[in-house]
Order: structure tokens, then sequence, then C-alpha cells
């Protein structure tokens, strides 16, 4: 046989060539008397290039070319499942993603007092707009901004008039959407302040309520009652009664604030629908989450009974302050976690993408009740907030010690459900600056302390330059509380920022006008003498802050407690399979003190500071023996060891989710 190759270009087999070198490798010789084959039979040496198809069968079917082929077939099957079952294990003992509410530090912006951008004295959105950077210098990425919408102003802005605009103090909605934009693409997240508990009495809905209009009648909490005989003793949190009389309707209306704040009546589904409206609008326009304000006082029992006073004895003209009672009837009443879940479900249809995870975070003074804080948590099978606020380390200047300071830390890591992620809070709006009430020599030994602790730090805007209180004269105040006892004043913390040494602090160098006075320290402390200055108080805030989100032990390791003291309070967090781990020593006392760790095994004999808070200390090696601190300093010390604490000190130590290295390919799983 042959080929011959047609005109047309097709191939067809003819009677042709023999090729008598050809001999099969698969054909053993034949016996000399068998018969032989014809002339005629192909017989090609080896394939060659361009070989039509029967050729190319011809060959395919010999062992020397099947058995190869088959090899890299099962080869490629066999890897390809062996990839497959790799991926799917390791997605399966993977710990979950940390949120970007778990990474990153949380910064509360006042916006009346952050940076004015217009020159009235009084900070707005395009204040905080023109200071993002600030945000990213510090490596912070979740920013909590105070209310913002239109309102009265009566307790600057927790009095809403209307829930879906801003208030022209603080600029436009075209504003605002130009911030979240901003915001965003500099990878920032917005949280905004959202207060389901009460309306401005300027609001629309108070207005139709107060006429009995058939829609509104309801959706306040009204109770019969005339000018003089209120219908219980109930007390606002600003003093005196719970309740005013309004003439138009002839009833008396609940505030369990201000009487220019009536309280919503949240047992009314109506009302819920509008709130859960208003979730909706901020939402669907990208707000990464909600600060839930003042969450305890939704709910009211139902009988208006008086609450039982603290002193029986008192006279009852005499109960003026919601110190007087147990505020048995006006707070966390049964019922208010359903509605906070009904609220957290309504958030959950925005985080279906990723990266587009909708935060809730709640807040509630429940003071000694810590058990009642951590409901807020949910239940394993219902979500609600992703954590409380926790504010028992705002209780650290009731006592400067280690001991006290151990004791406010585990009073929330003890009490709060296996599995959940804690939150830590040193200042806020409410309270006074940490710089004051403890003293400046521990601000820097606090703001470690935040940045070292599992979970997620709240850091008060100035609190990363160490910003103090201004003191305030009677003729200055603005905020209501203060004017109804000075004393119980929150304008000293709300004092402008200072951002540099220029008029007014750079807060506004339009004019030399501002809200409450500058602090006259701002010439030193601020942000541009601070941001470049080693050892200053913002440059070892950016320093912890970037170790704490880039070392594992911080985001994904064990919390386990070491010593605590008069004076020092020792800890230090660790990850099964990574070598390094890391020692806190904080002195909260008021006196020099060397700690003995010779007693801890775990710990090797000699010790190297990776940072204090007195710079001079810093890169200081210490026997373990012998570890000194002066009042106030903190030291973050790095050493390394394969040998885990947390095995023989179970009950000394806590982990949100267990997770280890396997350090030689760099994986987290569950173990």
């Amino acid at each position: 046989m042959s080929f011959r190759r047609k005109d047309s270009g097709s191939v067809e087999l003819e009677d042709g060539v023999s090729n008598p070198a050809f001999q099969d490798a698969d054909v053993t010789d034949s016996p000399p008397d068998a018969p032989k084959e014809p002339d005629s039979v192909y017989t090609q040496v080896k394939p060659y290039a361009g070989m039509p198809k029967e050729v190319l069968l011809l060959y395919s079917s010999q062992a020397r070319y099947r058995v190869p082929r088959e090899i890299l077939f099962w080869l490629t099957v066999s890897c390809t499942l062996a990839l497959v079952a790799v991926t799917v294990t390791i997605i399966a003992l993977s710990p979950p993603c940390l949120g970007w509410w778990q990474i990153s530090p949380v910064y509360q912006v006042y916006p009346r007092s952050f940076k004015d951008s217009d020159g009235d004295g009084v900070g707005d959105l395009k204040g905080i707009k023109e200071k993002l950077d600030h945000f990213h210098n510090l490596n912070i990425k979740s920013i909590w901004i105070s209310p913002f919408y239109r309102s009265p102003m009566k307790d600057f802005g927790y009095d809403v008039e209307d829930f879906r605009d801003v208030d022209p103090l603080f600029g436009t909605m075209e504003d605002f959407e130009e911030l979240l934009a901003e915001m965003h693409k500099n990878g920032l997240k917005l949280i905004m302040d959202f207060i389901p508990n009460h309306s401005s009495d300027r609001h629309r809905w108070f207005n139709l309520s107060r006429i009995r209009d058939p829609v509104y009648e309801d959706y306040y909490v009204w109770a019969d009652c005339n000018a003089t005989k209120k219908p219980n003793n109930w007390v606002s949190i600003f003093g005196n009664s719970s309740w005013t009389y309004d003439e138009v309707r002839g009833q008396c209306y609940l505030h369990q604030f201000l009487k220019e704040q009536p309280d919503l009546n949240m047992r009314n589904p109506a009302v819920r629908k509008e709130i859960i409206d208003i979730i909706h609008f901020w939402l669907s326009k990208g707000v990464d989450g909600f600060r839930m304000d003042a969450v305890k006082h939704m709910l009211e029992a139902t009988h208006l009974r008086d609450e039982p006073q603290v002193d029986p004895n008192k006279p009852p003209e005499e109960v003026t302050t919601e110190w007087d009672l147990f505020h048995d009837y006006t707070t966390s009443q049964v019922g208010l976690h359903n509605i906070l879940q009904e609220f957290r479900a309504e958030m959950e249809s925005y985080s279906r993408e990723p990266g587009k995870y909708r935060f809730m975070v709640t807040e509630s003074y429940d003071y000694e009740e810590v058990e009642k804080t951590m409901m807020y948590y949910g239940t394993p099978l219902v979500k609600e907030s992703d954590f409380p606020f926790n504010f028992y380390l705002l209780d650290l200047p009731q006592n400067t010690s280690g001991l006290w300071a151990k004791h406010l830390v585990d009073l929330w890591m003890s009490n709060m459900p296996r599995g959940k992620w804690p939150n830590w809070v040193v200042g806020n709006h409410d309270k006074s600056r940490i710089a004051s009430s403890v003293g400046k020599t521990y601000v820097r030994v606090i703001n470690m302390l935040l940045l070292t602790l599992p979970g997620t730090p709240t850091t008060y805007y100035g609190e990363e330059i160490g910003m103090e209180n201004i003191n305030i004269t009677a003729d200055q105040v603005q905020d209501p509380f203060g004017k109804y006892n000075l004393s119980n004043s929150r304008d000293p913390q709300r004092s402008p920022m200072q951002w540099n040494g220029d008029m007014n602090a750079g807060f506004n160098n339009q004019t030399n006008v501002t809200w409450l006075p500058v602090h006259p320290d701002y010439k030193s402390v601020n942000v541009e003498v601070q941001k470049d200055s080693e050892g200053s108080t913002m440059f070892q805030y950016n320093f912890l802050n970037s170790l704490r989100q880039s070392e594992l032990p911080f985001l994904r390791g064990w919390f386990c407690y070491v010593r605590a003291n008069a004076d020092v309070f020792s800890y230090l967090r660790e990850l099964d399979g990574l070598k390094e781990a890391y020692l806190m020593v904080l002195n909260f006392g008021k006196q020099a003190s060397t700690t003995d760790f010779s007693s801890v095994q775990d710990l090797p004999d000699q010790l190297q500071v990776l940072m204090s808070t007195n710079p001079a200390n810093s890169g200081k090696v210490f026997q373990k023996s012998g570890v000194p601190t002066e009042p106030g300093e903190g030291l973050v010390i790095r050493y390394s060891t394969y040998t885990r604490f947390h095995p023989s000190h179970s009950s000394e130590c806590y982990v949100s989710e267990k997770a280890c290295l396997l350090e030689t390919v760099g994986v987290l799983y569950k173990c």
C-alpha cells in the first residue's frame, strides 16, 4: 500500500511503495516457515510530520506511545483531584476572615469639633473630608461620625427633626454624599450615629401626634395627667420628671432625655417600620454601619408604675436625678432585643456583597449589670449587634493600679459569650478625657492597653495626641446637661481638635471664632508637631496600631493574664504555631516597680523591649527576674519560642476563635 495525494488535496490509499526496512517493535520475529506478508504492506520506520490520520492511528495504538499518554492523563487527573482536595481542606479548616470592623480601630469624630471649613466656628462635613489624610496616617479605616441630622440642636444633634436630612450647620446632603464617596475611594468605612429612641419635638411626627392625627396618634408615649400631677415618679437622664404636659393634646408625653426629645412608641409596629425605612434610606446611600444610641431606653413598661427609690426614706419630691431610682420599668424591657434583632436582619440584606458588610454596635450604659450588656451580642441562633460598646475602662480613674486595670478587663472577658469579639473604649463625647481624668502621665500606657488587648479599640478624636479637657465658665456652657448642673457639663471634652500651632489650633483658620474655646496647650499638643516626632503620643499610637494590625497574635491570638499587682498589669499575646509572641508590662501605679517573671517557665531568660512609652528604654534587654517600669510606663516585649503559655493556664487565657499557623507555608487553620 502507498498513499497518493490528489490534486484536490485529499489523500487516498493505493498500492504503492514497499519499505523492506520497516519492523514493528511490538511484533516478534516470525518462525522461518511462517508465510511472508505481501511486499505491499506499509512499512515506514517512524512517524513523520504531516502524516495523515490513518497513519497516526496506526502508531497511536502501539505501547510505546499509548503508555506514556495514559500515564500523563492519569497524572493530570490525580494532580487536579489533589489540588481540589487541598483547596477544600484549606477552606474547611481556615478560620473566618476578620471583618473591617475587627481589623481597624474605630475612630469617633464629633463633627462640631473636628474641622471647620467655612469659618462659622463649628465643624462640618467638608471639614471632615479635608482631614481624611489624618486617618490614613494613623492607619485607621473605621470612622464613626456623631449625629449630623437636621436638628434644633437642643442636644447637639441627638434631637432629630428630620432623620433623612443633613443639618445646614454641617452642610448638605450633597456634602455628605461627597464625603462618603471620598471615604470609600480611600478605603475608609463610615459608621453613622442612629437614634431610635426619640426624636425632636419639632419632628413632623410629633406635631401630628399632638393633634391626634389618626396615623400618628400613637407614635409617642402619651399618658393622662395634668400640669401639676404627673403619671408617675419616672426621672429624666437630665434630671427632673420624665413627663411634660402638652396643652395641645391635653396629655403628658414621655421623654427620658430632654423635654425637647419625646420618646417614640416602639411598641407601635408603624413606628418600627418608620425606623426600618430610615435604616434602608442610609444603607442604600452606602453607609457602612450604625452605632445605635441609648438602646436600653427604647421600651418602657406599659403599666406606668412608680419605680422603686434607691433610698426608700427619701421624700418623693426630692427624687430628681436618675440615680435616685432603680430603673426597673424604663430600661432593658422585655421585647427590646427582638426589636434590635429586627434591625439587624434588615441590615444583613445589605451585607451579601464581598467587602460590603454592614456593622452594628449598640450603646448601653449598664454599669454593674454587665450581664445585661452581654445580651446585645445576641444568641447563637439570632444575630444582634456585632458588639455592644464596652465602657468599663472608663472607670480607670477610680483606682490607678494594675489590679484595678485587670479587674476592668476581666469584667468583660469573663462575662463575654463564648466566641464573641471584645471591644474597648477609654473616652467619648459624654465622658471626661482620659488625660484629664487619670492624668497625662498615664495617657500613653492607656493607649498601649487599648491597642494591645484583644478585640476592637475605639478612639475618641484627640486621644491619639493626648488632648485634655478645657475649663468652662458658666457663661461659656453650651451643653444642656451643664446648664442644669455645671459640674455635669460635657463641654470640656468636646473642645476643637488641635491640628497645628496656628490660629484656633488649625480648627478654624478663616475667622477667630470657635463654638468652644481651644485648649491653651494647642501649640505643643497638636497633630503637626507630633506626627513625625519619635516618642510623641501620636507617633507611639501609630506604631502600636500598625503592630496590632500586622502581627497575628494581636488579631488572632490568645490573650493570657500573667501578673497583676498594685502597680503592674501584665499579659501576653501568642498564637499556636508562630514562634514570635508578645509580653505587655504596663505600670498603672504611682511608683516605680520591678516585676519578676522567673516563675513563668514559658518565657525566655532574657527579654528585649520592642517598644517602651519611655523611648529611652526601647531596645533594652532585661533578665526576666527583674523587668523595671516607671509609673505610667508600658513595655511591649517580643520574644521567640514555640512553647505556649495558654495550655497550662487555660483559666487565665481567652481567645475568640482558636486558630493555629502552619508557619512553613504561612497558612492559618482551625485547631
